[in-house]
């Protein structure tokens, strides 16, 4: 399994943090959730805006021809971010999550 890690940073004055949760779980998703490979994704915050997504990939190949997708996505929510994300690309070592359901 590979992960891309996302680190970045919301404008709190354009949107707050919750609102900003609510456009990726709306709007991102389930666009995430089509792309080939995708395994899953966690979404770390916190109330000053700063922030972590770590999505989850099957293969390597799967993790970096989603790359051009999710630079399309940061170049439509551009607005909501302090500064440009940064992305790096990690294999995952270890993975022992709880089963997780959405609210």
């Amino acid at each position: 399994m590979y992960s891309r890690v996302t680190l970045l940073e919301i404008d709190t004055v354009r949107i707050g943090v919750d609102d900003a949760i609510k456009v990726f779980t709306t709007e991102v998703l389930p666009r995430l959730e089509a792309q080939e490979g995708f395994e899953g994704v966690l979404v770390l915050s916190t109330p000053e805006g700063k922030g972590m997504i770590v999505s989850l990939w099957r293969t390597e190949q799967e993790a970096a021809s989603a790359a051009g997708f999710a630079s399309g996505l940061l170049e439509e929510y551009v607005a909501l971010f302090a500064a440009p994300p940064g992305r790096e690309y990690y294999e995952v070592s270890v993975a022992e999550l709880p089963a997780a359901r959405r609210s």
